[in-house]
């Protein structure tokens, strides 16, 4: 099954559904009896979801086909002994799959997502009474030992809930990790994507995160998630004439309509580009670009997020040194309107626009 379903995966992450399902699809009929097609099935709806999680119009098919792969697993493992484990990894990446669903931000079920995650836990539980843990049984592990000490730092509020659960060790999470995107077979693609975000976002390795985010682009370059996020790296060290090919390719990419590429890439590369040219007092452009990024973002109902509210002071800050006072002032206004009074943009629009009305 593993040699079989390699083609379908590689289509799956390169974004080439058609391929992929039709692959998985005879695996459905070869092996009804076992729940990875069906897993497969619902793994290839959750990455049509991932370029914009905003996106619910797959969650249906989604759930149906993680629910169909849970079915079948509880049945393997209630009736048949020896897939045991097997069944019981099936079941905890269904469970856990469903409850990342649940716990996004646009569909904030917290309820069901604890419910998912307690069940994804429980068989967690299971597939750790193998001695030798294979890659693929490991995945779970790292991103419980990682997380489970993760969230208390951070959201201390959480503790309580974690009380208990067994404590996780997170430098052993990352270890874990790491051994998985090298060697496992199922879910190396999966653990490096988590691996990538947080080296990026938590740990502070911005290197190791582009490496990955390279890797990732280069072994699937029609994945937007991957280019987005390789071109995000490359703004984040400063590799400026790769990030303009790489912003000025996912705008063109929007415009030809190619599959998974929308608002959300686009709202990155545009700001990319703003900023570049901002860098380079190209005002002109910095504007354009600017203006796009905030295009994309109201389209798609992001106009809180930083990429948005920043555009907007850029454009502010732009429009103060071509001597336009009035839309300074107009794009410092929609700012606060905009902004939670916390946020620092808030904070900064409101700096801006005293420092305009002392100068009238």
């Amino acid at each position: 099954m593993q040699l079989e379903a390699t083609q379908a995966l590689n289509d799956m992450y390169d974004f080439n559904f058609a391929e992929a399902e039709k692959q998985m699809r005879w695996f459905k009929q070869k092996y009804v009896w076992h729940p990875l097609p069906y897993f497969l099935l619902g793994l290839s709806e959750w990455w049509k979801i991932m370029p914009n999680t905003k996106e619910t119009k797959y969650d249906d098919t989604f759930l149906a086909y993680m629910d169909s792969a849970i079915f079948v697993a509880e049945n393997l493992y209630k009736k048949h002994p020896e897939y045991k484990i097997e069944a019981a990894f099936f079941l905890a990446a269904a469970h856990g799959f469903k409850g990342r669903l649940y716990a996004d931000e646009e569909r904030k079920s917290w309820r069901k997502a604890a419910v998912q995650g307690k069940s994804a836990l429980n068989y967690l539980e299971v597939c750790r009474q193998k001695e030798d843990l294979s890659p693929e049984l490991l995945f779970g592990d790292a991103l419980y030992n990682y997380f489970s000490v993760w969230v208390p730092e951070n959201y201390p509020a959480m503790k309580p809930l974690l009380w208990f659960f067994r404590k996780g060790d997170k430098q052993l999470g990352l270890k874990q990790l790491k051994e998985v995107s090298y060697n496992a077979f199922y879910t190396r693609t999966e653990a490096m994507v988590w691996l990538m975000r947080i080296m990026n976002s938590y740990e502070n390795d911005q290197m190791r995160a582009h490496q990955i985010a390279e890797y990732l682009h280069q072994t699937y370059p029609n994945n937007p998630y991957f280019h987005r996020y390789f071109a995000r790296m490359l703004y984040s060290r400063g590799m400026y004439p790769e990030l303009e090919s790489e912003s000025l390719k996912i705008l063109s990419l929007i415009d030809s309509a190619k599959l998974g590429y929308e608002a959300t890439s686009g709202r990155y590369a545009a700001f990319f580009l703003g900023q570049l040219y901002d860098f380079k007092r190209k005002d002109d452009l910095a504007k354009k670009y600017y203006l796009l990024s905030c295009k994309f973002a109201e389209e798609i109902g992001a106009t809180d997020s930083g990429y948005y509210l920043y555009s907007l002071i850029a454009l502010g800050e732009i429009s103060e040194r071509q001597g336009n006072k009035a839309d300074a002032k107009k794009y410092f206004t929609l700012v606060k309107s905009k902004a939670g009074r916390k946020n620092e943009a808030f904070k900064d629009a409101k700096r801006r626009l005293k420092k305009l009305e002392k100068s009238d």
